[in-house]
């Protein structure tokens, strides 16, 4: 069957509007899909009608950092206007803006000068996520450099100009503000992790589920984590990380068996 519980919109880090992605998940055929904009929930109430017949989970990415890593935490099937989850939202977005205005700094030390608002401007609304995509594209937009991976390599990554590290909240505490919001929390992208020890404190900490099926693990890494899973009774889930038809070629959607996923479906009630 085909699901996707990892994307992403304009309300973070995406390029399409809400709306457009669930159109997107129609025209591919996807039967359950989550929006997991990064710190932010603004995409469920700009859906409307797009998804089709689809079944919507609710869903967010939760930025943390620990131990030189940047673990995100996908939540998912929560009331939306959880408290506990709101002022973790409000928190990191805090945090984003913080980060964004010293990123500037150590560009305009560098000799290029951007502002806050021409970043804003390509974040699309005051509300939302901003992360280093954001800051790259006003770099194209104001003729810095011509595309986002050389503004990544050039600018934005550790050790150039513009690279400020994250300090986010930890991956154990956002397991914890997804459990007490009535969610399940899963580990995202457990192969791109520098150190799959922090796997073992998240299980300890609450964690639900890990994200077994990924467009970049292989054949080995999907049954390891199929291993680790069963072997800590966590749920699996699937997701694509759409963010941009650009540098996601293979789109949205991922074909998995559903006897892989019925568990996590079964905790989130579909």
């Amino acid at each position: 069957m085909l699901v996707d519980f990892h994307s992403h919109t304009n309300e973070s880090d995406g390029t399409l509007g809400p709306a457009e992605l669930a159109a997107v998940m129609r025209a591919r055929g996807v039967e359950i899909f989550a929006i997991t904009d990064h710190d932010s929930l603004g995409a469920y109430p700009k859906l409307g009608v797009a998804a089709g017949t689809a079944k919507i989970v609710s869903g967010i990415e939760i930025n943390t950092t620990y131990r030189g890593n940047e673990v995100h935490i996908l939540g998912f099937g929560f009331p939306l206007d959880a408290p506990e989850m709101v002022s973790a939202v409000a928190a990191n977005l805090e945090h984003r803006e913080r980060r964004a205005e010293r990123m500037l700094e150590g560009l305009a030390r560098a000799g290029i000068n951007l502002d806050l608002a021409s970043v804003r401007a390509e974040a699309g609304h005051a509300h939302s996520a901003l992360g280093r995509p954001h800051i790259a594209r006003a770099l194209i937009r104001a003729g810095y450099v011509a595309d986002v991976e050389t503004a990544f390599r050039t600018l934005l990554r550790s050790g150039k100009p513009g690279y400020v590290p994250s300090s986010y909240m930890l991956p154990h505490e956002a397991v914890r503000i997804v459990a007490q919001s009535g969610g399940v929390a899963v580990l995202a992208h457990p192969g791109r992790l520098k150190d799959e020890s922090i796997i073992d404190e998240l299980v300890n900490a609450g964690l639900g589920g890990i994200e077994v099926f990924y467009p970049t693990h292989n054949a080995n890494q999907i049954a390891h984590f199929r291993c680790l899973a069963a072997n800590n009774g966590l749920v699996m889930t699937a997701g694509s990380d759409f963010h941009d038809i650009r540098y996601n070629p293979r789109g949205v959607g991922m074909d998995v068996e559903r006897a892989d996923i019925a568990p996590f479906l079964e905790l989130v009630h579909i």
